[in-house]
């Protein structure tokens, strides 16, 4: 590209061929004001703020619509300028409210930025009457147009950016503002809920609602929730994207890039990230578990050519447990060079996954296959193999080891009864039946606890042969530790559910259980320490009637003092404090359910990776296991329009459903607003009004 010399208020700067006045100006620094101008969008010239003189032209132009031309000689800040440049900061600020220090964007409002470099104030503007309310019915997004200053910014990102088109400029009395096109609101107009239109709004008559950045930390975490929910960090929307596509591999390989249990966590993931999704304000959260499993079972495997290796490094580390956590630790120190071994209790590998979820749940093929992989790559996984003190480990040469032994012992409540022979703790009711063992249940069966878990039982429970299932929990149905999915799952196998119940005693008649006696809770709320606060109606004593009890109502680590790790609150593992996994012992560290207590698949997978990386850096290694495993390209910004795109529903076919998730991260990739401080030490003295 050739450059052109041009000369800006007596100094020489370089220009690039084809760009504008006021481009080459913001380019070396030089601030010049503008308002209606957006590096995204093409230049409109409406605002008259960017105005310049240019020596040898009669007139004043329009800086951001103007095109440079070698030896330009541009004035930025003349008298004339100046006067011209008061009167349409005038012209904008008759309509507009004369309350920064109220607005929902001050100190991050443009306009407000612009006056204060202007030295301007509207105290002696004649303000015309605006009485216009905002609208804050649409889903998303909230129009305040009494603070619209009609400078066409939005209209041309829903227009040029995306290509949706659902915005115009519409006439109230005297003031002429931005709406939804052809009237009513923003979803009739083929509004797609972008954002693109909140991102280059300048004055906040534009915005989110309030309500979208309640839970976050940042802006970025609010515009991608799902992103930012996921434990292992899994970028949702470029996988989404790719199914969009037909790129399925690549989909498969984005979600690789932070866990090696793909498909595994298309069957089992709580799926965080969709009771987050924005779409779940216009109509149903987009199925992001379900795209992920269609990604995963259309894989090409062409990922496994893309991931790194590191050279050998000699270090050997020790896996103590096959669950999610160990194995993917030991998938990425393997992958960092080191020598892993994975001991593992059980005469086959994956922990909770295969004990501890049904066969129905998370078909084994599925397990085995991922489980293989991670064997492919020189992890050395062995069964059958307790561990039962880890400086036993130490002496045998490893050089760390990690605990990630899950949860494996049941707990049952202290009531009388509760060691009766046809009463079971949770997960070891699951371990036996998903082992293929013979567990005798009888026709009634009382789950007792309003987890996954608890869910799990009833379900298997009844795969068993039970005729009658029921549930009974503490919490009241709005607050179980159970997905809505999991509830309603077992309320359609016909299981019964009954919600804020404590348990008094197991009663037991003629060598056998007959039934549990309950009382019903008023409320329940937890102390400091996390114990409940129990409230019971009076005199609410009752029966729930039962052949067999299954307590599903917690878990802990079988984990002995002598094993050589501190032992803290139920039994879990306590780590050094401002460490993700080292505990106390040198060498050693652990992760998963055994320090977070029982959580999610993905969550141990997440604590997995941590420790892979803490561990790496204790070994000398550099601690970096990310991976690029697909292409990393911006997503098209055109996403056009589609009739009838928030009222659609999710449908069944994952190709089709990925159209509906609205790619809330193109709206990242628009520039960010930036003002006048910002463009260099030149700024402060040019082009003032």
């Amino acid at each position: 590209m050739s450059m052109l010399r041009v000369t800006v208020d007596g100094g020489e700067i370089e220009a690039g061929e084809g760009r504008t006045v006021l481009q080459t100006c913001l380019d070396a620094g030089v601030y010049v004001p503008h308002l209606c101008s957006h590096p995204d969008l093409h230049p409109a010239g409406v605002c008259r703020l960017c105005l310049v003189e240019i020596e040898g032209r009669d007139g004043l132009f329009t800086s951001c619509t103007t095109p440079v031309e070698d030896g330009m000689s541009v004035l930025t800040g003349t008298e004339r300028v100046k006067r011209v440049r008061r009167l349409s900061a005038e012209l904008l600020l008759a309509n507009h409210p004369a309350d920064c220090a109220s607005c929902p964007v001050y100190l991050d409002c443009e306009l407000q930025s612009l006056m204060q470099y202007l030295e301007f104030t509207d105290a002696r503007i004649r303000k015309r009457l605006n009485l216009t309310a905002p609208v804050e019915s649409n889903p998303l997004i909230v129009h305040d147009m009494v603070r619209c200053i009609a400078c066409g910014r939005c209209i041309r990102a829903c227009s040029e950016l995306r290509g949706v088109d659902a915005l115009t400029f519409v006439k109230k009395g005297e003031n002429l503002m931005v709406g939804p096109r052809e009237g009513g609101n923003l979803a009739a107009a083929g509004c797609r809920f972008c954002g693109a239109c909140v991102e280059v709004c300048p004055t906040g008559a534009i915005r989110d609602q309030t309500s979208v950045f309640e839970k976050y930390k940042n802006k970025r975490a609010a515009l991608v929730p799902c992103r930012e929910t996921c434990p292992a960090g899994i970028d949702v929307p470029r996988y989404i994207r790719f199914v969009k596509e037909g790129k399925d591999g690549y989909a498969t390989a984005v979600v690789r890039e932070k866990v090696p249990f793909p498909g595994t966590l298309g069957y089992v993931c709580p799926h965080p990230c969709e009771f987050d999704c924005r779409r779940e304000r216009l109509d149903e959260s987009t199925a992001i578990k379900s795209i992920k499993r269609y990604a995963a079972e259309h894989d090409d495997g062409a990922w496994k050519e893309k991931g790194y290796r590191k050279a050998p490094t000699g270090r050997r580390v020790a896996v103590v447990g096959a669950g999610p956590a160990g194995l993917t630790a030991a998938y990425y120190l393997a992958k960092s060079g080191h020598d892993v071994t994975v001991f593992e209790r059980l005469d086959r590998p994956g922990g909770m996954l295969r004990v501890g979820v049904p066969p129905y749940r998370l078909p084994r093929e599925v397990l085995d296959e991922e489980i293989a992989h991670i064997r492919s790559i020189g992890v050395d996984i062995t069964c059958g193999a307790a561990v039962e003190r880890v400086e036993a480990l130490k002496k045998d040469g490893y050089d760390a080891v990690l605990v990630a032994v899950g949860t494996h012992q049941g707990v049952k409540l202290r009531i009388p009864g509760a060691e009766s022979a046809d009463v079971l703790a949770g997960i070891d009711f699951l371990k036996r039946a998903n082992l293929g063992e013979a567990v005798a249940l009888g026709d009634k069966v009382l789950v007792l606890g309003g987890g996954s878990v608890a869910f799990d039982c009833a379900g298997v429970a009844r795969r068993l042969g039970a005729k009658e299932v029921a549930l009974a929990c503490l919490e009241p149905r709005d607050a179980m530790l159970a997905n809505e999915e999991e509830v309603e799952e077992a309320l359609a196998e016909g299981s019964a559910l009954y919600n804020s119940l404590t348990f008094e005693e197991i009663i037991a008649e003629g060598g056998g259980i007959t039934g549990v006696r309950c009382r019903r809770v008023t409320s329940c709320t937890f102390d400091e320490d996390g114990l409940p606060l129990i409230c019971v109606e009076p005199d609410s004593d009752f029966v729930l009637p039962a052949g067999a009890v299954i307590f599903a109502v917690g878990q802990r680590p079988d984990l002995r003092p002598e094993f050589g790790v501190r032992l803290g609150r139920g039994n879990r593992i306590v780590l050094k404090e401002g460490t993700a996994s080292h505990t106390e012992a040198p060498g050693v560290f652990a992760a998963g359910d055994a320090v977070q207590g029982t959580a999610s698949v993905v969550t141990a997978i997440a604590h997995g990776r941590e420790a892979a990386r803490e561990i790496d850096l204790y070994l000398h290694g550099d601690g970096v296991i990310d991976e690029v495993l697909a292409p990393r390209v911006a997503g098209n910004p055109w996403i056009g329009r589609e009739e009838g795109y928030v009222s659609r529903y999710r449908c069944g076919y994952e190709p089709v459903e990925a159209r509906r998730c609205l790619q809330c991260d193109l709206r990242l990739d628009i520039a960010p607003r930036k003002f006048w401080g910002e463009y260099g030490p030149t700024s402060r003295q040019t082009g003032k009004g």
